[in-house]
Order: structure tokens, then C-alpha cells, then sequence
């Protein structure tokens, strides 16, 4: 019984019982599965994103989003401008306290290379209801290469705690029919 201590001190030289050890082998043996699983996944579960990593100063990487937010804005939604680039060129999108900056318009079916980083503090990036997660740090330019499957309008949530304002992070992503 677990409420009183083993009768042996050495308790770890006493026999196991069979019940016991066979739910240690199938646990193991599921282990493994599972291990060899994550290969499988990584390599042909077409779940992994293609990513590159650049060091990238924060106030170069906002006047780069500033610059492309300037060129391809097509409109306002609640004060935040809302960027359509031409179909497989490269978009920007900035985290800071507490917004995702801009709203980007996409084109169903075209690829776009998208720039996240972050101007003030870590912030996370996820996609929803899409699942795409990414860790935006300040100082690092993450690229992504995407292409939109379907039409909508997609969220942007903030998943790692930045703040009092944490909660009201959310960004727009949408996505349109040439």
C-alpha cells in the first residue's frame, strides 16, 4: 500500500509484479512508437514551415514595414491600414504593444514570402484558426512562406504574455479570390 512506507528499505530489489511489468513494456513499447512517429511527421506530415531567420535591428524592420505599409495600402479598418501586395511578393507584419501591424490582404492559391518581427518585446504569432505558431523576437526577422488554401478572414492572436494589453493583441489576415 502507497500510505505506509515499503516493508523492505530496499525496496527497489523487490520482484515486480507481472500486471505491473506489463504496462511498463507497453508504455515503453508506445514510447517508441510515438518517437518514431515524430520522424514520420516531420518528414512527410507536410506540417512544417518554411522558415528563415535573419538578425535584423527593430527600427530597420519597422521602417522596412512602414515603407511597404506606405506602398500597398488600400484602405482603413478601425484606424489600422490594411496593405495588399501583388501576388508572391513579400509582405510585412510587425508585433508591437499591444497590435499586429498591418492588415494584410492575401490572394487564395498565390505564395507570399511574410516578415514577422517584433519592435519592443517577445510576442507570439499564431494563426487561427489555422495552426501556425511562431515566436517573434525583437532583433530577429522571421520569414514564412505561405499560400492561402482558402478565402476568409483569419486572426492573429498574440500567444506569449506581453502585457497588460495582452488579451486585445490581435491582428488580421484576409484572404481573398483573385
Amino acid at each position: 500500500m502507497a500510505l505506509t512506507p515499503p516493508e523492505a528499505k530496499i525496496w527497489w530489489n523487490e520482484k515486480v509484479e507481472r500486471g505491473e511489468l506489463v504496462w511498463i513494456v507497453i508504455a515503453f513499447l508506445w514510447g517508441l512508437v510515438m518517437f518514431f512517429m515524430m520522424v514520420y511527421w516531420h518528414l512527410e506530415g507536410q506540417q512544417n514551415l518554411s522558415n528563415e531567420v535573419y538578425r535584423i535591428s527593430p527600427e530597420k524592420f519597422l521602417a522596412k514595414t512602414e515603407k511597404f505599409t506606405e506602398q500597398y495600402k488600400v484602405r482603413e479598418e478601425a484606424g489600422i491600414p490594411v496593405a495588399k501586395a501583388p501576388a508572391g511578393s513579400d509582405v510585412y507584419m510587425l508585433a508591437r504593444l499591444w497590435e499586429w501591424w498591418p492588415i494584410l490582404e492575401l490572394e487564395k492559391g498565390q505564395t507570399y514570402r511574410v516578415h514577422l518581427s517584433s519592435v519592443d518585446w517577445q510576442h507570439g504569432f499564431s494563426l487561427q484558426p489555422v495552426n501556425v505558431n511562431i515566436q517573434v523576437h525583437p532583433g530577429l526577422e522571421h520569414v514564412v512562406t505561405i499560400t492561402p488554401t482558402q478565402t476568409g478572414e483569419f486572426s492573429v492572436v498574440c500567444n506569449e504574455f506581453c502585457g497588460v494589453g495582452h488579451h486585445t493583441m490581435i491582428g488580421r489576415i484576409h484572404v481573398v479570390d483573385k
